[in-house]
């Protein structure tokens, strides 16, 4: 097994150290091989050193102007901090530099729905499901950027795909319930907030919005 493979599999364990150790030992064998840095960086950025996590991608970057990886980490990076216009530009710069994963495009749409630019992150929320059907928290976001869009329809069925993939989805179940609440589809509205509440018993929003549509029975 390659270096690189073992740091991603310590990483995989949760072993950031012996996983520092493998991909520093990559660099050293290739010093001209971007992915070793990528890496490196996302152990960096795993245990909150941000700051050193960047100037390794950035050197990704300057081996090879085209890693679509290293820009799509920097703008996982700039997420994190709220610096949600610097972290569009990356995410797009990666999707130009050939990025197509399903993870860059959810992101992207994230930050998009951040900017309050949700007509905009549409397409790229539906690209990320697509390319990963599986992904119950992409399937949550879309239904609730269709939701904001009040394409309510839609937004049930993405919310419903959501709750068969993660059944403890409580997010999911209370913005269900706003959906049918809006289509004045009361029984079942409470019936998906009584769901979010037996999931996370404190869903405050949950709880109000019970209330307000059993005050108004």
């Amino acid at each position: 097994m390659d270096k690189n493979q073992l740091g991603v599999q310590y990483m995989q364990e949760g072993n950031w150290e012996e996983a520092a150790k493998a991909f520093n030992d990559a660099i050293e064998e290739n010093p001209k091989d971007p992915v070793a840095y990528i890496n490196f960086g996302n152990v960096l950025s795993a245990v909150d050193d941000d700051e050193k996590a960047v100037k390794f991608y950035q050197k990704a970057i300057e081996i090879d102007e085209h890693a679509g990886a290293a820009y799509y980490s920097i703008g996982n990076v700039f997420f994190t901090q709220d610096r949600f216009t610097e972290a569009k530009k990356m995410f797009e710069t990666a999707m130009k530099k050939g990025l197509e994963s399903s993870d860059n495009f959810f992101m992207l749409g994230l930050t998009l729905v951040q900017l309050n630019q949700g007509k905009l992150a549409l397409p790229y929320l539906q690209r990320s499901v697509e390319l990963n059907e599986h992904d119950a928290e992409a399937r949550f976001q879309y239904g609730l950027c269709l939701a904001q869009l009040e394409l309510i329809d839609e937004a049930i069925l993405q919310l419903e795909k959501c709750i068969e993939l993660d059944p403890d989805h409580s997010d999911a179940f209370y913005n269900l319930g706003v959906s049918f609440a809006f289509k004045e589809t009361s029984v079942k509205a409470i019936e998906m907030f009584n769901k979010a509440l037996e999931i996370q018993p404190d869903h405050l929003l949950a709880g109000h919005a019970k209330k307000l549509i059993e005050n108004n029975l």
